[in-house]
């Protein structure tokens, strides 16, 4: 989960200690009768039933893809690092000091008339670098040495666990190289991937115009970059094809990579890199088969054409205001977003990318309650002990794989809040140089990846920054993690009945606990190799299932025609199938739970299901869902709850969903995996 939607937001704490955290816990209403629809049965639609008048009323501002909750809700979060990094700016701090750093680094960001007067001058070297490209030889040099500063073009190269042996840090390579948002979008012919092709021709051929091309051989330089980055996505894997664990992971001797590979001279990338590699895994072998075989039959100087696109298009966010804007003409072609962002916002989205961990502490000492980490690692506690009960009660699941299965539930590492120990980034900030600021904080982010070669993985390691709007399950570490940015309202608030933290941030931790055993997440053992800890007839009843939630969620659609991709999302959609089921079990076992008292009129089972529905309400543009559905692995919020809530059981009951309701299916039809 990640960063994007609108709402009003109601702190736990703020910078004023003069909050009255009883007053709010007495005018919070956390089911708003005023925004559901009447007229719209629950049983028909239940995300428009809760969700419909917001929805219906719901405005999208000009510099948005959406708004609500989920992602979205790291809009108003932006706000509130905006706050931090105005305040840090205007202030001295010692030199080398969190709050210097951050605050040089947004104030150099801030000064547009100075980055506009630089131009392009500040790439100029690296061009005429491409420029004295002669070889291939001299090619794969200046692709090392653009990887020490975090930026790959036809080659990416991860440091993280091998999958065969998670406690050592290993060379991935992985399929690169293009500038479209996905392999796909080269060979559709529909109007609207048309559109985006001709968008990202026009915009590679601004770049080479901004850059002292005149339009004709600017345009002839953009349809050869095209044309390589189009024969390289012939080669690519598509997204439901890299969903297999096992067909995405080739570890090769160094040495026979380069007998099969000569022109790609991995060993001296990897001497420039300071990698002592003597193997890789090479996750999707054809691009790199065919990355070399075109490196020797396209000439040189189509291949430096290639480079200037690809690098252009690396830096073009840290450039000058004309390139941001071709940037952002391209863009919104995908996205349906008609304004930019204000210059503050876009600098906060680049501080916490690139300085998140220093930018995440002073956030949580402001915005964070501690005592919220403390009954959140209750709610992790309890969905642990639901889940255990959910696997003993399975009857398509032998003993023995049950055991190999709550052993791996009960070994999962679960991060809360923050960090226990922070990321540092040993970068020297300048006020006044803010490219050569982000080329420093790149390096250091490259540096801080190589020196994990070789190495026991950190599981004190984030991935993600704590102000975030997100949660994840990261299947090599066996560990889940729900940052103090998704530690609010509507997925969790202090002061809720248990119904509404249950089915809120209760059903994103049984969505991230569950992931451990979908269709990728059941691939690994408890201690995060790929490895079968299942009985083969246990598998092929999973697969089975999950086969059952494919077929269904292929069904669904949005945009009225446009179809969901089952196999592509089937992570996902397991997840939010079993967090349910898990969030509720748990939710059963607290006092409320257990009653059937009503608060304002709902039921704790109903108001449990409206929470549900609350944590996903999003409404985006058109556009935006169209390259959604081809490119995420998340359903769209409408399906994230409508989805699950057809197979769970305790809806039904809850709101009396009969035959003939349009989203009713009868008992048999309902899929249960966990």
């Amino acid at each position: 989960m990640k960063k994007l939607f609108y709402i009003a937001i109601i702190l736990l704490t703020s910078c004023s200690k003069e909050v009255n955290l009883e007053n709010q816990k007495s005018q919070k209403q956390f089911v708003s009768i005023e925004e559901n629809d009447p007229s719209i049965k629950p049983g028909d639609n239940f995300f428009m039933h809760v969700n419909g008048k917001w929805y219906e009323t719901a405005k999208i501002a000009d510099d948005q893809v959406g708004v609500g909750s989920y992602s979205f809700l790291n809009i108003p979060q932006k706000e509130l690092l905006e706050n931090i990094l105005e305040e840090v700016s205007q202030s001295e701090f010692p030199k080398g000091s969190i709050e210097q750093k951050l605050g040089d680094f947004y104030a150099s960001g801030m000064d547009t008339a100075s980055i506009n007067t630089r131009g392009f001058e500040p790439i100029q070297p690296i061009l005429t670098q491409i420029d004295e490209i002669k070889s291939v030889q001299d090619l794969n040099q200046f692709i090392s040495s653009e990887l020490k500063s975090n930026n790959s073009s036809i080659l990416s190269l991860n440091i993280s666990p091998d999958d065969e042996n998670s406690k050592i840090n290993i060379v991935h390579l992985s399929q690169t190289g293009l500038g479209l948002p996905d392999r796909d979008y080269y060979f559709k012919n529909d109007s609207s991937t048309l559109g985006i092709q001709k968008a990202y021709q026009t915009y590679l051929s601004t770049l080479f115009q901004l850059t002292g091309s005149d339009k004709t051989e600017a345009q002839k330089a953009a349809l050869t970059a095209y044309g390589i980055e189009k024969s390289l996505a012939e080669s690519h894997k598509t997204r439901i094809e890299r969903r297999n664990i096992k067909e995405n992971y080739h570890k090769l001797a160094v040495s026979d990579f380069e007998k099969n590979h000569p022109n790609l001279g991995l060993r001296s990338v990897l001497s420039d890199l300071g990698l002592d590699a003597d193997s890789v895994d090479v996750r999707q072998p054809a691009y790199y088969e065919k990355l070399n075989a075109i490196l020797s039959s396209l000439p040189i100087e189509d291949w430096k054409i290639y480079l200037k696109a690809s690098t252009l298009s690396s830096y073009a966010d840290i450039l000058s205001t004309p390139f941001e804007n071709a940037a952002f003409e391209y863009s919104k072609v995908v996205s349906g977003q008609s304004t930019q962002l204000t210059r503050a916002q876009q600098m906060v989205q680049k501080v916490d990318r690139q300085l998140g961990f220093d930018l995440g502490q002073l956030y949580v000492k402001r915005y964070f309650n501690e005592d919220a980490k403390q009954r959140v690692q209750k709610l992790v506690d309890n969905l642990q002990k639901a889940f255990e009960n959910r696997i003993n009660q399975l009857d398509w699941m032998s003993d023995s794989t049950k055991a190999q299965a709550k052993e791996k539930l009960y070994a999962i590492t679960k991060k809360i809040g923050y960090p226990d120990e922070w990321r540092e980034y040993n970068v020297e900030i300048d006020k006044n140089n803010y490219f050569e600021n982000v080329i420093e904080l790149r390096k250091d982010a490259s540096q801080y990846q190589l020196a994990k070669f070789g190495k026991e993985p950190n599981r004190q390691e984030w991935g993600t920054t704590p102000s975030t709007v997100t949660a994840y399950y990261n299947p090599p570490l066996n560990e889940i993690v729900f940052p103090a940015g998704i530690l609010q309202y509507p997925y969790f608030d202090l002061y809720a009945d248990d119904a509404i933290n249950y089915g809120g941030i209760g059903m994103v931790i049984g969505h991230e606990l569950t992931h451990a055993f979908d269709d990728q997440g059941s691939q690994f053992d408890k201690d995060g190799n790929v490895k079968n800890w299942w009985t083969k007839s246990d598998f092929e009843k999973f697969k089975a299932k999950t086969q059952q939630l494919i077929d269904r969620y292929d069904s669904f659609t949005v945009l009225d025609t446009v179809h969901l991709k089952g196999a592509m999302t089937i992570g996902e959609n397991t997840a939010d199938n079993g967090g349910i089921y898990i969030a509720y079990d748990a939710f059963k076992m607290t006092e409320q739970g257990q009653d059937t008292t009503k608060i304002d009129g709902y039921t704790p089972d109903q108001r449990f299901c409206y929470s549900i529905a609350r944590i996903w309400r999003v409404k985006t543009r058109d556009e935006y869902m169209r390259a959604y559905v081809t490119t995420n692995s998340h359903s769209p919020a409408v399906w994230r709850v409508n989805g699950p809530l057809m197979n769970f059981d305790p809806f039904y009951d809850a709101f009396n969903i009969q035959p003939g309701d349009k989203n009713y299916k009868a008992p048999e039809e309902r899929i249960k995996i966990w």
